[in-house]
Parts: C-alpha cells; sequence; structure tokens
C-alpha cells in the first residue's frame, strides 16, 4: 500500500539511486525526474514494480508544476559543482530554480526537502557557496516549513569524490595538497544521507536545517591516506602554494570535467564540519554509522591490482 507520493528532482544522480531503494523499501511511491530517461532507466532496477515511475524533463518546463501538484514530498537533489554554461550556472541552479520550486510546494501545500550544502556560510568569497546561501535565504522567505538538508561531502560506489581520488591516486606517482591538506571533512555515505531523508520524511520534521554529517572528522591529507591504504599505494603527497594553486585550477578550468577550479579552491579554506549551533542528524537521533575507511573499503578492490580477487576472506 503507497504512503505517499514522493517527486525526485534531478534522480539520476548518487543521492537519487539511494532515495529510490530506501523510499520504495518503506511504501512510498516515487516519481523520478529526469532530462533523459532512456540514460536514467536503471534507476527502476533500485525500486519496487509499481513503486517508481520516470518522468522526462527540462527542471525549468512548465510540467514541473504538475508534478508538484500531484504529489505529497517533493526532494530538490539538484546541484552542480561549476559552471558550464549560460544555462549551468550557479545563479539559475542554486538559486533561481530552488525559489521557483519553494514557492510552487507552498502553493500546492506539497512538503519541500531541499539538498544545500555544509560550511559555506564563511565561504563568501566563492560564488557556489554564495549562491547556495542565496538559495536557502529564497526556500526560507518562499516555504518556512521547508526542510534544508546540509551535507558534508557525500561518498559511494556511484560518486563522483572518492572514485575520481582513487583513480588519480592509483596513477599519480604525486599528488597535490591544498592548504596543506588541512582542511576538515566530515565525510558522509549516501546509504546515511538516505536514512536521514527518510526519518525526516517519516517523522514529518519541518522548518528545520538539519547538518548531515559522518561519524568522524578527517582533514584532507587523512582522507587521501586512507584512500591510498586501501589500494595498497604509496603516494607522494605534496603541499603546494596558494599561487600555484590558482595556476593548476585556472588550467584545470578549461578541462570539460576539471579536477578542481578556481572558485573550489576558495572553498577549500574553510573546514566542512558541523557547526557548534547548528542541529545535525544525530541531533535529532539519526547518526550516521558508516566511517569513510568501511565504506570506501567496499568498493576500493576496482582500484586495487588483482581486482575482486584481492578481497580478504
Amino acid at each position: 500500500m503507497i504512503k505517499k507520493k514522493v517527486l525526485l528532482l534531478g534522480s539520476s544522480g548518487q543521492m537519487g539511486r539511494h532515495l529510490v531503494r530506501k523510499l520504495t523499501k518503506n511504501n512510498y511511491k516515487v516519481i523520478c525526474q529526469t532530462r533523459n530517461s532512456h540514460k536514467a532507466v536503471f534507476l527502476k532496477m533500485y525500486g519496487s514494480i509499481g513503486y517508481i515511475d520516470l518522468v522526462e524533463t527540462n527542471i525549468f518546463d512548465e510540467k514541473i508544476e504538475k508534478l508538484i501538484s500531484e504529489v505529497d514530498i517533493c526532494i530538490n537533489l539538484i546541484g552542480i559543482l561549476y559552471e558550464k554554461n549560460k544555462h549551468n550556472t550557479f545563479q539559475k541552479i542554486h538559486v533561481e530554480f530552488p525559489s521557483k520550486i519553494s514557492s510552487l510546494c507552498k502553493k500546492y501545500n506539497t512538503e519541500f526537502i531541499h539538498f544545500s550544502a555544509l560550511g559555506i556560510e564563511k565561504a563568501l568569497d566563492s560564488k557556489y557557496a554564495k549562491s547556495k546561501l542565496d538559495g536557502e535565504i529564497k526556500i526560507r522567505d518562499n516555504c518556512p516549513r521547508a526542510t534544508i538538508i546540509k551535507p558534508s561531502l557525500i561518498f559511494s560506489v556511484s560518486d563522483s569524490l572518492s572514485t575520481k581520488f582513487l583513480s588519480m591516486l592509483n596513477l599519480l606517482p604525486v599528488f597535490p595538497l591544498y592548504y596543506k591538506g588541512l582542511t576538515k571533512f566530515m565525510p558522509i555515505h549516501a546509504s546515511d544521507v538516505a536514512d536521514l531523508t527518510y526519518h525526516i520524511i517519516s517523522n514529518e520534521i519541518h522548518s528545520k536545517n538539519i547538518e548531515a554529517v559522518g561519524p568522524e572528522v578527517l582533514t584532507f591529507r587523512e582522507i587521501l591516506e586512507i584512500l591510498l591504504r586501501l589500494i595498497n599505494k604509496k603516494r607522494l603527497l605534496v603541499p603546494i602554494s596558494i599561487f600555484i594553486g590558482k595556476i593548476s585550477s585556472s588550467i584545470f578550468e578549461l578541462l570539460p570535467n576539471p579536477l578542481i577550479t578556481s572558485d573550489q579552491l576558495k572553498l577549500l579554506k574553510y573546514d566542512n564540519i558541523s557547526s557548534s549551533d547548528g542541529i545535525s542528524n544525530f541531533d535529532i537521533n539519526c547518526p550516521s554509522k558508516i566511517t569513510f575507511e568501511n565504506g570506501v573499503e567496499k568498493y576500493s578492490y576496482n582500484w586495487r591490482e588483482g581486482g575482486k580477487y584481492s578481497i580478504k576472506k
């Protein structure tokens, strides 16, 4: 029996597949918005028959309003790490779109859960951080009942973080450390974020900013050292000056999928950990359980010699 209908905006990313699995397993029907239903058809294997639908539409299409009017809950997972063109800008994706969606949710009395980012309050010199904060302000103005989830680094086998670093560490003899690798993070596994989202829905938590953090604080250097240990590699981790960092990031920006941009370099100045006055998943009785090392260990064999045969029995 279907409990409620949930609209997932931006469903084909790593959080989309984890939420589809979690919600459909608990008898929620999930409507997955995607730009290309053929590429997103894999989502159907994560949900039970009859509990998942794929809807192909652009996020700025008028069809979005109809979708919101027909569901009980709308979850916005859409975000970008860097600007690609005049259509995919921080202003459009992080400010204008959440503003529009939150207004529609208020209009149709649809519960709204929005994914923002952790540790952005001090990073006002970053366009990414500034746009995320502006988006949060718009949401609060338009839909006071909205819940905003602010995750630290989210990792899983389908992420673009740990898997990218594992690939690079597997190939490169030397890896650069920006800001001496001292920036702090609280990595959280995607399944723990899905559990948190379900906890918010099932317990009807509203009008709060919830920081989604993992069970440990790790520096950027410690994250790289864990990854190297998991793939049995030794690499030279070299601190580089900010001057060199700015030059390298400006070069990387020319690539289709840059390792780091100038704006992301600014973000790395600031710790990405829970705030002293904020509310985290631990505070609402939904602690994360998976440590970074234990989580990545389950798929790190893909970058080890011997592959799956290197798994300890």
